[in-house]
């Protein structure tokens, strides 16, 4: 099967959104061994939508359309879909359903327009929406396939994983599955020239990395008749790669750095405080995004100025004076100024620059220390991104304090209530 991407909205031409669904899909489809040969996008007119529409299915034997599903007058794309396969549009009373309780739970009113998301090609297969208002769907025929999602990622992702794969294994007779091993602390060319030997020898399950800020996954997928015969087949190469590069994983199937380390604090009933500058508060918002991270952090401070980190985090102003604000020294000692202030089990600090130029002490954007702070670990990070041209003070803040929650999860698995 032959597949081609079809992302509907004028936003996405104008470049004020960039196309995150277009590259999700596009792995998942590799992953389900489907081949993708081409990717369109077509902003929200009509005519325009309706060549795409065809030039796509003189391609391919499935499209994916994400866009153009919502409730305004230029969401045409089931329209041009059903008007393409000649079938004419119907009520989804569960869409509908659905829709209502949406809108009433908010006290919004429905309106017609809105109603018209409810309004799908008749025969069908319906995905309905758990995150947002419209329905995606299936629809064959013409020995074509099309599968239609709606736009924002929140509630394309979703609706993908949970109901667009099942649809499209239905062809390959086959179960994928896939576990992804979360690395930290080394490159994907040096991380892949290593493997090189791993991902040669295996073809199913198959081993392929993949860059991240900061940090890289390697994604091990297998293919089998069921899900448990998948599963063995992972489950060795996974142990296997652990093993040879243990020292910078931080987990399997975690999701993120922040999960993990929430994850090891809720097993070892450990909690954890944090003191930042520089780093924009970005370690305290991702360690409390994590659900239940409320049983294992303590409290953080963000802090802008040498006072501020005497007063917040417990610096001395000699330390200040003699190393800089932006330094090893002052970095130790906000974490362990703000393990004892908060009386948490572990700290951690972040202190550098993320401004555009270098400051009074000739320190450059991206020079950050990063320390954490335990009864059985402590240790000081220096994360240099000064003079790297992707060094933005965004990209910045986020490898700094993936860097810290990286430092806290060491501290929390070399620490434990009873060794405290």
């Amino acid at each position: 099967m032959t597949a081609e991407i079809l992302c509907v909205g004028t936003e996405l031409l104008l470049g004020d959104i960039v196309n995150t669904n277009a590259a999700y899909i596009a792995r998942e489809l590799a992953r389900m061994g489907i081949d993708l040969y081409h990717q369109t996008v077509v902003g929200d007119n009509p005519e325009r939508l309706k060549k795409a529409l065809h030039d796509a299915f003189d391609r391919a034997d499935l499209v994916i359309t994400t866009g153009g599903m919502g409730p305004t007058f230029d969401d045409v794309t089931k329209e041009t879909v059903a008007a393409y396969f000649g079938r004419k549009m119907v009520r989804n009373q569960e869409a509908m359903d659905r829709i209502a309780t949406y809108y009433e739970k908010r006290g919004i009113e429905l309106t017609p327009n809105t109603e018209k998301q409810a309004d799908l090609p008749e025969d069908c297969t319906v995905f309905q929406n758990n995150q947002g208002t419209a329905p995606g769907l299936a629809l064959e025929g013409k020995g074509k396939v099309v599968i239609m999602l709606p736009g924002p990622p929140r509630e394309m992702i979703p609706m993908f994983d949970g109901a667009a794969v099942p649809y499209l294994l239905r062809y390959s007779g086959k179960t994928i599955v896939s576990s992804t091993i979360h690395f930290f602390g080394i490159g994907e060319s040096l991380l892949e020239s290593r493997m090189h030997e791993y991902m040669l020898a295996h073809d199913n399950p198959s081993v392929a990395p993949y860059a991240k800020d900061g940090e890289v996954q390697v994604r091990v997928t297998a293919s089998a008749h069921t899900k448990e015969e998948a599963d063995k087949m992972i489950e060795p190469v996974v142990a296997e790669i652990c093993r040879d590069y243990g020292k910078y994983m931080y987990g399997v199937d975690v999701g993120t750095v922040q999960n993990a380390l929430v994850q090891e604090l809720r097993q070892k009933g450990l909690t954890v405080a944090v003191a930042e500058g520089g780093s924009g508060g970005n370690v305290v918002k991702r360690i409390t995004e994590v659900p239940g991270s409320d049983t294992v952090f303590e409290m953080g401070v963000v802090t802008n100025t040498a006072k501020a980190r005497a007063k917040l985090a417990g610096v001395g102003p000699k330390t200040i004076k003699k190393y800089g604000v932006y330094s090893e020294e002052t970095a130790r000692e906000m974490a362990e100024g703000i393990r004892r202030i908060s009386g948490a089990d572990i700290g951690i600090a972040v202190t550098g620059r993320t401004g555009l130029e270098s400051d009074a002490e000739g320190k450059e954007l991206g020079m950050t220390y990063i320390a954490v702070d335990s009864e059985a670990y402590r240790h000081v990070t220096k994360v240099d991104l000064a003079g790297n041209r992707s060094a933005q003070s965004e990209f910045v803040r986020y490898v700094a304090s993936s860097s810290a929650l990286w430092n806290g999860l060491k501290a929390a698995q070399k620490s434990g209530k009873e060794n405290l």
